[in-house]
């Protein structure tokens, strides 16, 4: 079954929300409510969804301060890795598997960022929250984050294939939603030929 993905607009520093459906059974998953709930709970309702899974992607307050709205209204189960979010309800690592009605989303653990940054693998696309954004990544400068991770989690992602679309957790590129491909050829921390230059342009 293929997931839809949608981006919602969240907020006043660019967020993005995310909700992944599956279209037969309207069955949905949330990621990132961020500060602005209602713009994503409109969303569930102008569609009909059924929410059952809230993720958060990292524990910053920006991705996590609408949680309590959402989950107030939908009754959704907030999952989240515990690095992160160790009271969450549902525990995430690498590896772990969602249902999304008749669909599933694979849980990458993606650390760099915070301990414990997750990606979000529909089969088709990424959500990537503060890892990869279009043609920029995520800081490695804030508690808890860890440049050498992150430049490991950047090159897992940029391994996917090219046509592998990317979700960021921020509109901070060009364009709302990129490729890999896209990002091979026009991220300069990507296009970075080892962790020397990498952590030089990142942290320098």
């Amino acid at each position: 079954m293929s997931l839809e993905v949608v981006q919602i607009p969240a907020g006043r520093m660019d967020n993005f929300s995310y909700l992944v459906v599956c279209p037969r059974t309207r069955r949905a998953l949330a990621v990132d409510p961020s500060l602005a709930p209602e713009n994503l709970l409109a969303e569930v309702s102008k569609r009909d969804l059924r929410v059952e899974t809230l993720v958060n992607t990292h524990g910053h307050g920006d991705h996590t301060g609408g949680n309590a709205e959402v989950l107030r209204a939908t009754g959704a189960r907030l999952a989240a890795h515990p690095l992160d979010l160790p009271d969450a309800d549902i525990a995430l690592e690498e590896g772990s598997r969602l249902a999304v009605g008749e669909g599933m989303v694979e849980v990458l653990h993606t650390p760099g960022h915070s301990p414990g940054s997750i990606t979000l693998f529909t089969g088709a696309d990424l959500i990537t929250g503060d890892t990869l954004f279009v043609t920029f990544v995520g800081r490695a400068d804030l508690a808890g984050s860890n440049p050498e991770d992150l430049y490991r989690s950047l090159r897992r992602l940029a391994s996917f294939p090219p046509h592998t679309r990317i979700y960021p957790g921020h509109d901070y590129g060009p364009r709302p939603v990129s490729t890999i491909g896209f990002e091979l050829e026009h991220n300069p921390y990507l296009k970075c030929p080892d962790l020397a230059a990498f952590l030089k342009l990142r942290m320098g």
